[in-house]
């Protein structure tokens, strides 16, 4: 999880650089309240991307385990029907 942690300071690191450049812009108070409400918008979509990314990625590694697992089930499963039927 230190990929998850370290995209979630960086999206927090550039909110908090975007929000402060804009609040020490030379701009009208309902200028930068504009800006801000759009910056924190498109980030929350970018941060809605990546956490979907992140997300699907983990199911998928889920699936491809549980695939595995499975299959190492049925395999055993299939060894130890043969060896019982060897020795009967």
């Amino acid at each position: 999880m230190n990929g998850g942690k370290l995209l979630t300071a960086l999206l927090l690191g550039a909110a908090a650089g975007a929000t402060l450049g804009i609040l020490f812009a030379p701009d009208k108070g309902s200028e930068t309240r504009k800006k801000i409400s759009k910056k924190s918008a498109d980030l929350r979509d970018k941060f809605k991307t990546k956490m979907n990314d992140i997300v699907d990625d983990i199911a998928s590694h889920y699936e491809e385990a549980k695939d595995d697992v499975m299959n190492a089930a049925n395999t055993t499963k299939e060894k130890a029907h043969a060896v019982k039927s060897a020795l009967s």
